[in-house]
């Protein structure tokens, strides 16, 4: 139960996908505990109206029985309340009548709690995080900084600091400061509140003992990075996302979670104000969201300024006290598991370690010499992602397989996966796209190049490379299961200075070898040799990500017989 509305979820720990916290049924009820507790003329502090402690309890009943639908005994159901709930003036009444008419007991987290647990909750969100965390409630704000690293997290000793700059809060209290005051005695009532703000957080920040590791690292990239959870944040994030889809920008994926913007675009208050004043539609920002952009925006310019060396990056999230709640439950075995691997364990072929070796063996190792390798931005989580959803889209026609494996991790099988970073999707689902010959219809070409646009030069290329040799790999084994005692093929990649005509490119050769048999019934040489140009146009300069003139390498593509068992 938040300030600005009560949400209610059912979601499934069990094996094998608890990493990922799956949702099987989410519902939210417009109930603001926050807005009901003023009167709208005096804008006096009230108790929670008897009317809206009747809805609440009316809204749980409800849930009781879908809980009962899905098979959630009634001990397994958890009722938990922030700020609003738990600086209520009839807070132990109204408590008391949930219990009554329910037979639910609250949770009321206090404000160190509410911290710690919004803090998790955003952990869930990321494989990996070094940074501050802040969830933006109605009420209250959070701040710590927070370190997730192979499923231990790492919060301040302090904890989790607490100030009354919800969204709702700082709205009520930016008018209250105005109000009746001529512009001069409002602006610099204004100023007076901002100067105290300021200094609560510049003092929060040195007082968490904020790690060196995380200091340095600020000087040196230009700013903190910032993982920001609640609604007041994503409304943000939303208003960002909403810039970067229209007036000719075409920015792919609309999930919050694992969206990043940087300083220049965060920090840009004025525009996004502008936004929310004028724009028509915005995509889940609702009125009360618009109403709210101005106090955030007020919060935003406040923490840039407070926050030594500034702000990188802010990186928004899902997760926040319900993720919290529930992450809080895992062991570090199962947090450090790498969402997209659990996300995608579902579609996995028979073979898929098999498989997996072998399209490892079609990249090569880092070189020696000049110092040409892989980019580490491609992980091997997402390369056995990329071989457990080889044929999760092969039933399909020609005229769609393509078009759904594009989607696939933005709209489709792959979108709710919880944890996923917005770079990750889009290598995936370009991945996947090329490996069913990456043919498209023109309406959906757009789509793919703003995919690309997130991407730099090099791991679109690499997209390319890795999706061509996983069709041909797809072709080798249909239906994904090798004979491991008679392998069809081996492959071998290396980097080579000497390809082309003159023997002079920069590039990578990539050696199929099969077994040498007088008889060959699959006619697997044949069928090799009438594939290999996908790979091999690849490396053409003509299809280089830019152009001649952009990123890619020669490729120079054997077929060879010999004794390979």
């Amino acid at each position: 139960m938040f300030s600005n509305g009560i949400r209610f979820s059912v979601s499934d720990l069990s094996p094998p996908t608890t990493r990922i916290l799956p949702t099987i049924y989410f519902n939210r009820v417009d109930i603001s505990l926050y807005d009901v507790q003023f009167d709208d003329e005096t804008g006096a502090r009230i108790p929670i109206p008897v009317s809206i402690t009747a809805s609440v309890v009316a809204a749980l009943l409800r849930f009781q029985i879908i809980c009962e639908d899905f098979g959630v005994p009634k001990h397994r159901i958890r009722v938990i309340a922030t700020e609003a709930t738990r600086t209520a003036i009839n807070a132990d009444d109204f408590l008391a009548a949930i219990k009554s008419g329910t037979g639910l007991s609250v949770e009321l987290l206090f404000k160190e709690e509410e911290g710690r647990i919004g803090a998790l909750g955003i952990a869930s969100g990321f494989s990996e995080m070094q940074g501050f965390a802040m969830d933006l409630g109605g009420g209250s704000t959070q701040f710590t900084w927070l370190i997730s690293k192979n499923g231990n997290i790492r919060l301040s000793p302090k904890g989790s600091f607490s100030f009354p700059y919800g969204a709702a809060a700082l709205t009520r209290k930016l008018a209250e400061l105005k109000h009746g005051k001529n512009e001069h005695d409002a602006d610099q009532a204004v100023a007076e509140f901002r100067k105290e703000m300021l200094a609560n957080i510049v003092n929060a920040y040195h007082s968490m003992q904020v790690p060196q590791e995380i200091i340095e690292k600020a000087k040196k990239e230009g700013g903190f990075p910032l993982y920001l959870s609640g609604g007041g944040f994503r409304g943000w994030g939303y208003l960002l996302l909403y810039i970067n889809q229209v007036g000719g920008r075409h920015y792919p994926i609309s999930i919050i979670n694992g969206f990043s913007a940087q300083r220049s675009q965060f920090e840009d208050t004025d525009a996004l104000k502008h936004v929310a004043r004028n724009a028509r539609e915005i995509f889940r920002v609702s009125d009360r969201r618009r109403l709210q952009v101005p106090a955030v925006a007020f919060l935003v310019n406040v923490l840039a300024e407070a926050l030594p060396f500034g702000i990188k990056e802010a990186h928004f999230c899902q997760g926040g006290v319900r993720e919290g709640i529930l992450f809080q439950e895992l062991l570090p075995s199962i947090r450090k598991q790498q969402p997209l691997e659990v996300g995608t364990l579902r579609f996995a072929p028979p073979s898929v370690e098999t498989i997996h070796a072998l399209l490892l063996a079609g990249i090569p190792a880092p070189s020696k010499t000049d110092g040409r390798a892989f980019p580490q931005s491609i992980s091997s989580e997402l390369l056995s992602s990329f071989v457990r959803t080889l044929y999760v889209h092969s039933s399909m026609s020609k005229e769609s397989a393509s078009t759904a494996a594009l989607y696939s991790t933005s709209a489709g099988l792959m979108s709710s996966t919880h944890g996923v970073s917005h770079t990750d999707r889009a290598l995936l689902a370009l991945m996947l796209e090329e490996r069913y010959q990456g043919e498209l219809p023109p309406r959906e070409v757009e789509f793919k190049h703003s995919l690309r646009s997130i991407l730099t030069a090099e791991q679109v290329w690499w997209t390319r490379y890795i999706g061509k040799l996983g069709l041909l790999i797809s072709e080798i084994y249909p239906a994904g299961i090798v004979n491991e005692a008679e392998p069809r093929v081996v492959l071998s990649a290396a980097w080579s200075s000497h390809l082309g005509k003159k023997k002079n490119k920069l590039g990578l050769e990539l050696i199929w070898s099969i077994q040498k048999v007088k008889k060959d019934p699959m006619k697997l040489r044949e069928a090799l040799e009438n594939h290999i140009s996908v790979i091999h146009k690849v490396g053409k300069r003509k299809n280089w990500i830019g152009g001649k003139d952009g990123w890619g390498m020669a490729v120079h593509v054997m077929v060879v017989e010999e004794d390979i068992v």
